[in-house]
């Protein structure tokens, strides 16, 4: 879903009472504020939410607490389509987001190189049981996991390679 420059006031809104599930991708990043540079927190795509609830629940949701919330649609086959994530790709999506070490880096699809990649599993460490792509990045001198949501975005870190099973397809 979208919040359009108002992502603060969404996430407080999604977190009350009356609130859905919830993630908002977020790194460090380096922001000025009355001349002193401070790390802070912040959104990887500004106004960017995503909520686990129905159709009916976050229209219900945007009736009742806050209506400034707006669905995200691709075009799919000729027609416009709420965009939706499998919950098994979201998982490991947040486990790699929620690392916000300065190695991950988020990609849109087409910039990520995924012709020799191989699926795999991670097994151990903070990641465990995270399944992605292995791959090297344009960019990086390492190897690095690369969790996609299909179609929308991905997200990558460096992994080690003792940690990783390969998965058959």
């Amino acid at each position: 879903m979208r919040s359009y420059k108002n992502e603060k006031e969404a996430e407080s809104m999604l977190s009350g009472k009356d609130g859905l599930p919830h993630f908002i991708p977020k790194k460090y990043a380096m922001r000025t504020y009355h001349g002193k540079k401070t790390l802070k927190l912040v959104p990887v795509i500004p106004s960017l939410i995503f909520v686990h609830a129905s159709y009916r629940q976050i229209i219900a949701f945007k009736q009742s607490a806050y209506d400034h919330l707006q669905f995200i649609v691709m075009n799919w086959e000729g027609a416009n389509r709420y965009i939706t994530i499998r919950d098994k790709e979201m998982k490991s999506f947040i486990r790699v987001c929620e690392q916000h070490s300065d190695d991950t880096r988020f990609y849109h699809p087409e910039d990520i190189r995924v012709e020799k990649g191989t699926r795999v599993r991670v097994h151990g460490g903070a990641l465990d049981n995270v399944e992605g792509i292995f791959v090297k990045v344009t960019g990086k001198r390492s190897k690095q996991l690369v969790v996609l949501l299909t179609g929308v975005m991905a997200v990558s870190t460096t992994v080690q390679p003792e940690y990783l099973e390969v998965l058959e397809e």
